[in-house]
Protein backbone atom coordinates (compact mmCIF):
# COMPACT_ATOMS: atom_id res chain seq x y z
CA UNK A 1 0.00 0.00 0.00
CA UNK A 2 1.05 3.35 -0.84
CA UNK A 3 2.24 5.80 1.89
CA UNK A 4 -0.75 8.07 2.80
CA UNK A 5 0.97 11.94 2.79
CA UNK A 6 -0.33 14.93 5.14
CA UNK A 7 -1.48 16.47 1.83
CA UNK A 8 -3.54 13.40 0.96
CA UNK A 9 -4.76 13.67 4.47
CA UNK A 10 -5.35 17.64 4.58
CA UNK A 11 -7.14 17.21 1.29
CA UNK A 12 -9.89 15.05 2.42
CA UNK A 13 -10.36 17.08 5.79
CA UNK A 14 -10.88 20.09 3.51
CA UNK A 15 -13.31 17.89 1.28
CA UNK A 16 -15.46 16.23 4.42
CA UNK A 17 -14.18 18.74 7.67
CA UNK A 18 -13.24 15.60 9.58
CA UNK A 19 -10.54 15.03 11.80
CA UNK A 20 -6.75 15.26 11.03
CA UNK A 21 -6.74 11.12 12.79
CA UNK A 22 -10.11 10.39 11.12
CA UNK A 23 -9.29 11.48 7.81
CA UNK A 24 -6.17 9.41 8.13
CA UNK A 25 -7.51 6.43 9.69
CA UNK A 26 -10.08 6.09 6.51
CA UNK A 27 -7.24 6.61 3.88
CA UNK A 28 -5.03 4.13 5.41
CA UNK A 29 -8.57 1.58 5.47
CA UNK A 30 -9.29 2.83 2.03
CA UNK A 31 -5.89 2.07 0.94
CA UNK A 32 -5.72 5.78 -0.74
CA UNK A 33 -8.68 5.63 -2.59
CA UNK A 34 -10.53 9.39 -1.77
CA UNK A 35 -14.39 8.01 -2.26
CA UNK A 36 -13.80 5.05 -0.68
CA UNK A 37 -12.43 7.30 2.49
CA UNK A 38 -15.33 9.50 2.20
CA UNK A 39 -17.97 6.61 2.11
CA UNK A 40 -15.70 5.43 5.31
CA UNK A 41 -16.31 8.73 6.90
CA UNK A 42 -20.20 8.95 6.43
CA UNK A 43 -20.51 5.45 7.87
CA UNK A 44 -18.71 7.07 11.19
CA UNK A 45 -21.01 9.47 10.99
CA UNK A 46 -23.74 7.12 10.47
CA UNK A 47 -22.68 5.18 13.41
CA UNK A 48 -22.76 8.25 15.66
CA UNK A 49 -25.86 9.62 14.69
CA UNK A 50 -27.24 6.39 15.63
CA UNK A 51 -26.12 6.30 19.12
CA UNK A 52 -26.23 9.87 19.73
CA UNK A 53 -30.26 9.77 18.40
CA UNK A 54 -32.04 9.96 21.95
CA UNK A 55 -29.49 13.06 22.68
CA UNK A 56 -31.74 16.33 22.96
CA UNK A 57 -30.01 18.87 20.74
CA UNK A 58 -31.23 22.30 22.58
CA UNK A 59 -28.92 24.71 21.38
CA UNK A 60 -28.45 25.61 17.58
CA UNK A 61 -28.72 29.26 15.44
CA UNK A 62 -32.24 30.28 13.62
CA UNK A 63 -31.73 32.16 10.06
CA UNK A 64 -34.29 33.90 8.44
CA UNK A 65 -34.22 34.85 4.69
CA UNK A 66 -36.08 36.98 2.27
CA UNK A 67 -35.61 36.91 -1.82
CA UNK A 68 -34.67 39.51 -3.56
CA UNK A 69 -38.53 40.62 -4.69
CA UNK A 70 -39.51 40.70 -1.09
CA UNK A 71 -42.22 38.66 -1.49
CA UNK A 72 -40.88 34.93 -0.19
CA UNK A 73 -39.05 34.11 2.86
CA UNK A 74 -37.76 31.04 4.83
CA UNK A 75 -36.84 30.62 8.43
CA UNK A 76 -34.52 27.46 9.48
CA UNK A 77 -33.31 26.13 12.70
CA UNK A 78 -30.59 23.71 12.75
CA UNK A 79 -29.92 22.19 15.98
CA UNK A 80 -27.03 20.64 17.95
CA UNK A 81 -26.48 19.26 22.03
CA UNK A 82 -23.79 22.43 22.84
CA UNK A 83 -23.89 26.19 22.51
CA UNK A 84 -20.40 25.38 21.88
CA UNK A 85 -20.77 24.00 18.86
CA UNK A 86 -23.96 26.39 17.87
CA UNK A 87 -20.78 29.16 18.09
CA UNK A 88 -18.64 27.05 15.68
CA UNK A 89 -18.02 29.06 12.35
CA UNK A 90 -18.44 25.69 10.41
CA UNK A 91 -21.65 25.37 12.10
CA UNK A 92 -22.85 28.99 11.54
CA UNK A 93 -21.73 28.75 7.75
CA UNK A 94 -23.93 25.57 7.26
CA UNK A 95 -27.01 27.17 8.85
CA UNK A 96 -26.76 30.20 6.52
CA UNK A 97 -26.27 27.31 3.75
CA UNK A 98 -29.22 25.26 4.76
CA UNK A 99 -31.63 28.15 4.82
CA UNK A 100 -30.16 29.60 1.80
CA UNK A 101 -30.71 25.91 -0.29
CA UNK A 102 -34.62 26.11 1.39
CA UNK A 103 -34.86 30.17 -0.29
CA UNK A 104 -33.50 28.50 -3.67
CA UNK A 105 -35.68 25.43 -3.35
CA UNK A 106 -38.72 26.09 -1.20
CA UNK A 107 -39.83 23.11 -0.44
CA UNK A 108 -42.82 22.27 1.14
CA UNK A 109 -41.74 20.81 4.55
CA UNK A 110 -38.86 19.96 6.39
CA UNK A 111 -38.79 16.62 4.91
CA UNK A 112 -38.84 17.87 1.81
CA UNK A 113 -35.45 20.42 2.66
CA UNK A 114 -34.02 17.48 4.03
CA UNK A 115 -34.48 15.39 0.55
CA UNK A 116 -32.89 18.35 -1.49
CA UNK A 117 -29.64 18.07 -2.96
CA UNK A 118 -26.48 19.60 -0.88
CA UNK A 119 -23.39 19.37 -2.64
CA UNK A 120 -24.04 15.86 -4.45
CA UNK A 121 -25.70 14.26 -1.79
CA UNK A 122 -29.14 14.67 -0.02
CA UNK A 123 -29.06 17.33 3.29
CA UNK A 124 -29.97 14.50 5.22
CA UNK A 125 -27.08 12.83 4.12
CA UNK A 126 -25.08 16.03 4.91
CA UNK A 127 -26.46 16.24 8.17
CA UNK A 128 -25.64 13.05 8.79
CA UNK A 129 -21.90 13.41 7.73
CA UNK A 130 -21.67 16.48 10.09
CA UNK A 131 -22.83 14.07 12.94
CA UNK A 132 -19.61 12.40 12.19
CA UNK A 133 -17.31 15.11 12.31
CA UNK A 134 -19.00 16.91 15.10
CA UNK A 135 -19.75 14.18 17.36
CA UNK A 136 -22.96 15.99 18.68
CA UNK A 137 -26.56 15.37 17.46
CA UNK A 138 -27.14 17.85 14.96
CA UNK A 139 -30.43 18.36 13.34
CA UNK A 140 -32.64 20.41 11.39
CA UNK A 141 -35.06 21.53 13.78
CA UNK A 142 -37.69 23.41 11.90
CA UNK A 143 -38.13 25.48 8.68
CA UNK A 144 -41.28 27.52 7.63
CA UNK A 145 -41.80 29.51 4.23
CA UNK A 146 -44.11 32.21 3.69
CA UNK A 147 -45.28 34.02 0.44
CA UNK A 148 -46.74 37.05 0.54
CA UNK A 149 -47.23 40.98 -0.59
CA UNK A 150 -44.17 42.11 1.52
CA UNK A 151 -42.08 39.23 3.30
CA UNK A 152 -40.11 40.65 7.06
CA UNK A 153 -37.70 38.95 8.96
CA UNK A 154 -36.36 39.53 12.26
CA UNK A 155 -33.65 37.52 14.17
CA UNK A 156 -32.94 37.91 17.76
CA UNK A 157 -30.74 37.07 20.33
CA UNK A 158 -27.47 36.13 18.62
CA UNK A 159 -29.39 33.87 16.29
CA UNK A 160 -31.29 32.28 19.22
CA UNK A 161 -34.90 33.62 18.33
CA UNK A 162 -36.28 34.40 15.09
CA UNK A 163 -39.34 35.61 12.75
CA UNK A 164 -40.67 35.88 9.48
CA UNK A 165 -44.06 37.53 8.50
CA UNK A 166 -46.21 38.20 5.65
CA UNK A 167 -47.55 41.53 5.04
CA UNK A 168 -50.87 41.98 3.70
CA UNK A 169 -50.07 44.68 1.15
CA UNK A 170 -46.54 45.78 -0.49
CA UNK A 171 -45.17 49.51 -0.32
CA UNK A 172 -45.89 49.23 3.85
CA UNK A 173 -42.62 50.61 5.79
CA UNK A 174 -40.37 47.79 6.60
CA UNK A 175 -39.46 49.46 9.73
CA UNK A 176 -43.34 48.63 10.89
CA UNK A 177 -43.36 44.85 10.00
CA UNK A 178 -39.94 44.66 11.90
CA UNK A 179 -41.78 46.03 14.69
CA UNK A 180 -44.71 43.54 14.61
CA UNK A 181 -41.81 40.85 14.48
CA UNK A 182 -40.22 42.13 16.85
CA UNK A 183 -43.23 41.90 19.05
CA UNK A 184 -43.41 38.29 18.12
CA UNK A 185 -40.11 37.20 19.40
CA UNK A 186 -40.38 38.93 22.46
CA UNK A 187 -43.69 38.27 23.64
CA UNK A 188 -43.73 34.18 21.85
CA UNK A 189 -47.79 34.36 20.85
CA UNK A 190 -49.62 31.08 20.94
CA UNK A 191 -51.08 31.88 17.87
CA UNK A 192 -51.91 34.24 14.96
CA UNK A 193 -55.47 34.33 15.61
CA UNK A 194 -58.13 32.62 17.59
CA UNK A 195 -58.43 30.14 15.66
CA UNK A 196 -55.02 29.00 15.95
CA UNK A 197 -55.62 28.45 19.61
CA UNK A 198 -55.41 24.95 20.90
CA UNK A 199 -58.87 23.92 23.03
CA UNK A 200 -56.78 22.72 25.62
CA UNK A 201 -55.56 26.61 26.20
Amino acid sequence: MSKITASEVNRLRQMTGSGMMDCKKALVEAEGDFEKAIEILRKQGQKVAAKRGDREASEGLVVAKTDASGKKGVIAILSCETDFVSKNEDFVAMTDKITQLALDTFPADTEALLDQDFGGITLREKIIEQVGVIGEKVEVADYQKIEAPQVVSYIHMGNKAGVILGLSQDGIDVSAGKDVAMQVAAMHPVAVDKDGVDSSI
